[in-house]
């Protein structure tokens, strides 16, 4: 393929895409998670090819964006961990809040843990919800389902910083996946205790679309 038609191709990458009353935002394709239900997985998706040929810029993304005040919520939200694009979120979420739009991350809560350091200072002010994936009520469950680069110590990290996040970050939800051997009334006691919301996402069976939202 000439230089021409590469070009052609990375323009069509899906960067934001509207779902309900929300826009999503795809920024990056890795992860520090393997996650057995993760939507990458799946055949029926979400009706967008959202593979990154190359990871957009902060440009890139805002100019998808356009008018933020349009949707419900703006959410950082694609195939991978956007947190581990940083940098990028902060440029971007700026923008957005400059132009009145409401921000949310999901994330799977790993951020201090892949940067070494408490981040959660740097998306004050900026990020108005997060949504933190527990999926697990124990560090052994949440090893077998959601299989993280950092082994055992990733589950302590997302509760560490769940908590960092509360009292920083307006809202905040602990999310859990329906899924075989998880206890989802121990997961609701988690986020009771940390002093969170919880929410729980159905999943329709192996292989299939679940609730994104």
């Amino acid at each position: 393929m000439n230089n021409f038609g590469w070009k052609r191709e990375v323009l069509k990458q899906v960067v934001a895409y509207p779902l309900g009353q929300n826009l999503y935002l795809n920024i990056t394709n890795r992860c520090t998670n393997n996650c057995l239900f993760c939507i990458r997985h799946t055949t029926a998706g979400i009706g967008y090819n959202l593979w990154l040929k190359q990871e957009p810029s902060p440009e890139e993304v805002l100019k998808a964006v356009q008018d933020p005040t349009i949707y419900r919520e703006v959410v950082f939200c694609g195939y991978g961990e956007p947190l581990m694009r940083l940098e990028a979120v902060i440029k971007i979420a700026e923008q957005l809040k400059k132009k009145g739009g409401q921000v949310r991350i999901n994330t799977n809560g790993q951020a201090n843990l892949i940067y070494q350091k408490n981040v959660v200072p740097e998306l004050k002010n900026l990020v108005d919800a997060i949504s933190i994936s527990l999926n697990a009520h124990s560090a052994e469950r949440y090893l077998e389902i959601c299989r993280p680069i950092y082994g055992e110590k990733a589950y302590q990290a997302v509760l560490d910083f769940t908590r960092s996040c509360v009292g920083q970050i307006p809202r905040v939800i602990l999310s859990v996946v329906e899924w075989p051997g998880v206890d989802v009334e121990k997961c609701r006691e988690i986020a009771f205790k940390l002093g969170t919301e919880f929410r729980l996402r159905k999943f329709s069976g192996m292989f299939k679309q679940y609730d994104q939202e």
